[in-house]
C-alpha cells in the first residue's frame, strides 16, 4: 500500500488514545531500588510527538505515536486503566472496599509505579482482588508490585486465572525460556537506541521493561465459560479462550459496567500467530471462534471493550464492528491459508502473494504492527504442515554455515558476492542482497566488508518496515554486526516462576538440559521426595536419557528430599544455599552431583546474526 491507500484522516484513534485521561506520571521513567532504570516512556515521546521522518514507517509512527501516551485513563467510572508503563496495560476496576488489578505488567517495578499513579488520583485503596487474563509474561510479571504472597496466603487477596494458567506460564518462561528470551531481544528492540533511525515501538507496545519478574500462583480457576464471580462486590463473567492468542486465556464482563476484558485476542493490530520470539503455533480458528462467541455473549451489554494493550473501543456499533473485522482478520487467514495448502502451495508461496479483503485493509487496527501476514501464513503452514515443504531436494540440506560456506565458493568467493551484492542494494533489491550477504556473514564471520553492507541493508529494511517487530529484528541485527553480541536484556526465567515448578515439570527442566553424549556411560538412579506436593519420583539416567516415573519402584543410591523454598536454588546447581532451605540427603550424594555434572544450560548470549 502506498501512503495514499492508508486512511490517514481518520483520525478516531487519536480521540479515543487520550479519552479519560486524568494523570501521567512525571518523568515517566521507572526505576529499580538500585536506582536503575527499567522503563523510560519518555525517551519515546521525545520524539515521536513531532513529523514522522524517512526512516521510520509513516503507519508505524502513527501507531507507537498512540501506543507511546502515558497515564491513567478512566475507561468508564469504575474503571481504570494506566497505559504507557510497560508492553502492556495494567486495569483497575474499583470495588465495595478496594481495587481489582487486571494484568499486572511484566515487572514489579512497573506495576509498583502503576499502582501508585492510580491511587494518587483515586486514593488509597487496599488491593482485593486480583486477575490474571492469560499466561504470557508481560500480565504476571508485576504480580508482588501490587500484592503480597502473605495477603495471597492469607486469603485476603484472591488471584483469579483461567485453566492451566500456571503450567503454560512456567513451560513457556523455563523449558526454552533461555532461546525465546534472547530472541525477544531482537524482537522488542530492547537495546535499540530510542530515536527515528533506531527503536520507535513494537506496535503492540513500546517495548518490554527489564525489573523484576515475579510470580503470584493463582488460588482460584477459571473453568468453564459462563463461570461467575463475585469479588469485593464485584460481579465478573467469564469466557474461557484457551489455544487463541494465549494456551490459557479468558476474557469477562462486568455486567454493571456494561464493560467488556477482551484480553489480547482483539488489540488495535493484527497479532502474532508465531511470535517471532518463539512460541507453539496458536490456532486462529480457534482464536476467530472465542470471538464470534463473545459477540453473541457479550454484544448487547456492552458499551466499551477494552483489552491488555492499546486503548478500548466505545459504542456498540463500534465494539461489534471491531470484534466482527479483528476475528475476519484471523479466520481469513486460516481459511485461505488452508486452502492454498490444498493447492500445493509451499508457506513461503502462499504468504509472498497473500492479500487481505478491503475491509479489512482499510482498518488502522488490522495493520501488521505486531504480527504480519507474511508469518503469520508461514505459521499457519507449520502448524500444519510441519517444517518440510515436500519438495525432497529440500529434505536434507546442509546447516546455514556448511550451506553457507558452499554458496560463496559457488558465487566466486566472498569478495565477488559482496560486490555483487552491492550492486543489488544500489538498484533496491535489499530482499535479496541481504539473503546473498548471510550467506558471506556465515561463511567467513570476519569479512569486514560483508559485514558491514549487511549491516547497512538490514538497517534500510528496518526503516522500511510497518511492523514493529521486524524493523526491531533487522536493527537489531545491524547493531549486533556492527558492536558485537548484546546478549538477553531481560529473562522472564526467574527464580519466582521456577520456585513454582510442580516436580513433574521441575524434572523435565533437568531432562531438556542433559548432555546426552557425556552421560552416554551413566547409570544412576534416585528418589526425589517433594513433601510440600505430597509426591515422590523414582529417575533414572541411561543412554542419555533422564526418566521420571511418580512413585517408581526399585533400588536408588541416593534419595532427595526437595522443599518447596529448595527448588529454584537446586534448579540453578546451588547445593549450599539449597541445604539452607531444607534440602537433605540419603545415600551416595555423588550421585546428584554426577547428575548436575552432565547437565548444560541455555546459553543467553548464543549467536544469532553470524554462525
Amino acid at each position: 500500500m502506498s501512503d495514499a491507500d492508508f486512511p490517514f484522516d481518520d483520525r478516531r484513534d487519536f480521540a479515543d488514545a487520550g479519552r479519560g485521561l486524568i494523570a501521567t506520571l512525571n518523568p515517566g521513567v521507572v526505576k529499580d531500588e538500585h536506582g536503575t532504570v527499567v522503563w523510560d516512556n519518555d525517551s519515546y515521546t521525545s520524539f515521536l510527538s513531532g513529523d514522522s521522518m524517512e526512516s521510520v514507517h509513516r503507519s508505524l509512527w502513527r501507531q507507537s505515536s498512540l501506543v507511546a501516551r502515558q497515564g491513567l485513563f478512566e475507561v468508564v467510572p469504575g474503571i481504570y486503566q494506566v497505559r504507557g508503563l510497560d508492553l502492556s496495560n495494567i486495569s483497575f476496576v474499583e470495588g465495595d472496599t478496594g481495587v481489582i488489578v487486571v494484568d499486572p505488567l511484566i515487572s514489579v517495578e512497573t506495576a509498583r509505579a502503576a499502582l501508585e499513579l492510580y491511587r494518587s488520583q483515586r486514593g488509597a485503596r487496599p488491593v482485593t482482588g486480583l486477575i490474571y487474563t492469560h499466561s504470557h509474561a508481560d500480565h504476571f510479571g508485576g504480580a508482588k508490585g501490587v500484592v503480597t504472597q502473605e495477603d495471597v496466603d492469607a486469603g485476603r487477596v484472591p488471584v483469579i486465572a483461567p485453566q492451566g494458567f500456571l503450567t503454560h506460564a512456567i513451560a513457556e518462561n523455563v523449558y526454552a525460556g533461555t532461546a525465546m528470551a534472547r530472541r525477544a531481544g531482537y524482537m522488542y528492540g530492547a537495546v535499540l537506541p530510542r530515536g527515528p533511525r533506531g527503536g520507535v515501538g513494537a506496535g503492540l507496545g513500546q517495548t518490554t521493561s527489564t525489573g523484576t519478574v515475579s510470580l503470584i500462583p493463582p488460588t482460584v480457576d477459571i473453568t468453564h465459560t459462563g463461570q461467575e464471580l463475585t469479588v469485593d462486590g464485584v460481579r465478573l463473567e467469564f469466557q474461557l479462550a484457551p489455544d487463541s492468542e494465549a494456551p490459557a486465556e479468558m476474557h469477562f464482563l462486568l455486567p454493571k459496567q456494561r464493560a467488556l476484558c477482551i484480553a489480547e485476542n482483539a488489540t488495535h493490530t493484527l497479532h502474532n500467530v508465531l511470535t517471532l520470539r518463539g512460541a507453539p503455533v496458536r490456532d486462529p480458528r480457534s482464536w476467530a471462534g472465542y470471538l464470534t462467541e463473545a459477540i453473541e455473549m457479550f454484544a448487547d451489554r456492552v458499551d466499551v471493550v477494552f483489552a491488555s494493550h492499546h486503548w478500548p473501543t466505545w459504542g456498540v456499533d463500534n465494539i461489534v464492528e471491531f470484534l466482527r473485522l479483528q476475528r475476519d482478520l484471523y479466520a481469513y487467514q486460516h481459511d485461505q491459508t488452508v486452502r492454498l495448502i490444498n493447492k500445493g502451495c509451499t508457506g513461503a508461496e502462499i504468504a509472498e502473494t497473500f492479500e487481505l479483503p478491503p475491509a479489512l485493509r482499510r482498518a488502522w487496527h488490522t495493520h501488521g504492527y505486531y504480527g504480519s501476514v507474511s508469518h503469520n501464513v508461514k505459521a499457519i503452514y507449520q502448524r500444519y504442515m510441519g517444517w518440510y515443504d515436500g519438495n525432497p531436494a529440500r529434505l536434507w540440506q546442509h546447516p546455514p554455515a556448511e550451506a553457507a560456506r558452499r554458496y560463496v565458493d559457488f558465487m566466486g568467493g566472498a569478495d565477488a558476492v559482496v560486490e555483487k551484492a552491492q550492486r543489488s542494494t544500489e538498484q533496491g533489491d535489499l530482499r535479496w542482497a541481504a539473503q546473498v550477504l548471510d550467506h558471506v556473514v556465515f561463511a567467513e564471520p570476519d569479512h569486514k566488508e560483508g559485514r558491514a553492507l549487511l549491516a547497512d541493508v538490514l538497517e534500510q529494511l528496518g526503516f522500511g518496515c510497518e511492523n514493529g517487530t521486524w524493523r526491531n529484528s533487522y536493527l537489531s541485527g545491524a547493531l549486533e554486526l556492527r558492536d558485537g553480541n548484546f546478549g538477553t536484556p531481560a529473562a522472564t526465567n526467574s527464580p519466582d516462576l521456577v520456585a513454582q515448578l510442580p516436580p513433574e515439570m521441575f524434572l523435565d527442566t533437568l531432562a531438556v538440559q542433559v548432555d546426552g553424549p557425556r552421560a552416554w556411560q551413566l547409570d544412576l538412579a534416585i528418589r526425589w521426595v517433594f513433601p510440600d506436593h505430597g509426591s515422590t519420583f523414582r529417575t533414572t539416567l541411561a543412554n542419555g536419557v533422564f526418566t521420571p516415573v511418580r512413585d517408581g519402584p526399585g533400588d536408588v543410591a541416593l534419595t532427595i528430599t526437595v522443599p518447596r523454598v529448595a527448588i529454584a536454588h537446586l534448579a540453578a546447581g546451588d547445593l549450599d544455599t539449597a541445604r539452607g532451605a531444607g534440602l537433605s540427603f540419603d545415600g551416595d550424594e555423588g550421585t546428584l552431583r554426577r547428575l548436575l555434572g552432565v547437565l548444560d544450560p541455555g546459553d543467553p548470549r548464543f549467536n544469532i546474526i553470524e554462525p
